[in-house]
């Protein structure tokens, strides 16, 4: 008896874990669609991120962790601002591993969170809180810290999302990827 009410209890949990889950996305698909839908969002599924996450990967885990630090801290921020900064934080739209002729990419985290903005006001227009969260997520390295709360919670969770990428404590698309670059080069 004790193992069946073990299993529906953790049934029961998973279940609550899934449903909320299921919130989350909705509520990304909600207030950002168009975001989801471009083919700039999408163009971000050929660049790594962190370990073996691509950056739309990542992108979505921040506004996914975003929320749920939100909720959290009762906060109560403006969830379209909120989740669309997310999602646009990293829109740099290039891959920062490798350097090119005209851009070394040795300074990315300096330089990054300025092109994301150029490229998203190319797209979207944006409240100016979605552009406090792009252009100082990567606080401290950009020297002026974040103006309003959905940047600072943007900022926090990009940190907890890089830390486990980087660790390779959540895995993404990417594995994916880099495996088909190592059959390329026959390593």
């Amino acid at each position: 008896m004790k193992g069946k009410r073990r299993s529906r209890k953790q049934s029961e949990k998973w279940k609550r874990k899934f449903e909320r889950y299921r919130e989350i996305n909705r509520q990304i698909e909600e207030n950002a669609l168009d975001i989801l839908q471009s083919s700039n969002f999408h163009r971000m599924k050929r660049y790594l991120q962190h370990g073996s996450m691509t950056v739309n990967d990542h992108v979505l885990s921040v506004a996914r962790y975003s929320i749920a630090l939100d909720d959290i801290l009762h906060a109560n921020s403006s969830r379209k601002d909120l989740i669309r900064g997310a999602l646009l934080h990293d829109y740099f739209l290039y891959d920062w591993h490798k350097p090119d002729a005209e851009n070394s990419h040795r300074l990315h985290g300096f330089y990054h969170p300025g092109i994301a903005l150029r490229n998203a006001l190319k797209e979207y227009e944006l409240t100016p809180r979605e552009r406090d969260i792009i252009k100082k997520h990567m606080w401290p390295l950009t020297m002026v810290p974040p103006m309003c709360r959905e940047a600072w919670i943007v900022t926090t969770a990009d940190k907890w999302c890089s830390l486990l990428e980087t660790l390779h404590m959540h895995r993404g698309h990417g594995a994916y990827l880099r495996r088909q670059r190592y059959k390329q080069r026959g390593i």
